[in-house]
């Protein structure tokens, strides 16, 4: 009873901030170049950072030359400034400075610059004016309501619907203010759920996200393994969802003998390998196996003759032709409209 009236009250909140700006237009802040928000509406977990990589590569095999703007949730050595993570060439920051999935972002798309940054507005202007950007990826932008944008892409799944706002849910919005976005990217099975859940929400255009994993990678090296089907595997997880990175795995065709779950962005330690090396032995793995994002912060660590391998999650829209043919065409609108 009192989580539902907590979760009221601040989705109340959440309405009211929303509705503040939408009467204040011009307390929202303009950059020159155009910007492409990927955002949701519930706490982590949904897959963002694997749709900004795959929007930046389409968007780069179109002619522009994207940045990627974040917040960097979870580096320990912040600034108010901008960090640049990476300039398009070189990466320029570690974990501790830059977050672990903008590295990830950083380490997977050349020629793209990444910067880590609370004031997107001044990490957008740095990007124009060194790195000649013609179009801004605003990572978990759906809430950054101080950053004009000219397209809200939100991140949604059949889960959200019968979500609610937070304590009481996940939902850091009602559900109610999906229907400002200009398009869902629906993870689901078939093109006609993606269709309906937009419909849901009050989002006229729904697109359906495709999510798969990719061969496993050493931490170090990045080389791939070959793990056969039906290894006895050991999962070490340290992201918001854990459930969904195992379901992968699990329809991979792999073993999960044992698991060791963290926080999201946990600094793993010395300890905590020590930690999953004694647990992967007594539950008789052959490898352990752990998500790309928490490789970065394992990266860090000495792992000594441990057997881990990162298992890489690629998301893709379908059909890609249609989705950017629609990208495109509201990048080229004029900036009133």
């Amino acid at each position: 009873m009192i989580l539902e009236a907590l979760g009221s009250a601040y989705g109340a909140a959440a309405a009211r901030r929303r509705r503040w700006y939408e009467r204040h237009p011009d307390a929202r802040k303009r950059l020159a170049r155009p910007v492409v928000s990927v955002g949701n509406l519930a706490l982590g977990g949904t897959g963002k950072t694997p749709i900004i990589e795959y929007l930046a590569r389409l968007l780069q095999e179109s002619g522009h030359r994207p940045a990627v703007l974040t917040r960097g949730y979870g580096r320990r050595l912040a600034h108010d400034g901008v960090t640049v993570v990476s300039d398009g060439e070189r990466v320029l920051a570690d974990v501790d400075r830059a977050g672990d999935e903008p590295l990830m972002l950083a380490r997977s798309l050349p020629g793209v610059p990444v910067l880590v940054g609370a004031n997107r507005y001044l990490s957008g202007r740095l990007a124009e004016q060194r790195f000649g950007t013609t179009v801004h990826l605003l990572d978990d932008g759906f809430q950054h309501l101080q950053l004009e944008r000219t397209l809200d892409l939100l991140l949604v799944s059949e889960d959200d619907l019968s979500d609610r706002p937070v304590p009481a849910g996940r939902l850091r919005e009602p559900l109610a203010e999906a229907a400002v976005a200009h398009a869902a990217l629906v993870t689901a099975g078939y093109p006609a759920a993606a269709e309906r859940i937009g419909r849901q929400l009050g989002i006229d255009r729904a697109f359906r996200v495709v999510r798969t994993i990719g061969p496993p990678r050493r931490i170090v090296g990045g080389e791939p393994v070959v793990v056969p089907g039906g290894s006895r595997v050991f999962v070490v997880v340290g992201v918001a969802r854990p459930d969904r990175f195992v379901a992968d795995l699990v329809g991979a065709g792999w073993d999960i003998v044992g698991m060791l779950t963290f926080r999201d962005h946990h600094p793993y330690t010395r300890r905590d390998v020590a930690h999953i090396a004694s647990a992967a032995r007594a539950a008789g793995a052959s490898i352990v196996l752990t998500t790309a994002k928490d490789a970065e912060r394992l990266a860090v660590c000495d792992l000594a003759d441990l057997p881990i391998a990162a298992v890489p999650l690629d998301a893709a829209v379908d059909p890609d032709e249609d989705f950017l043919r629609w990208i495109l065409a509201r990048l080229s609108e004029p900036c009133d409209t």
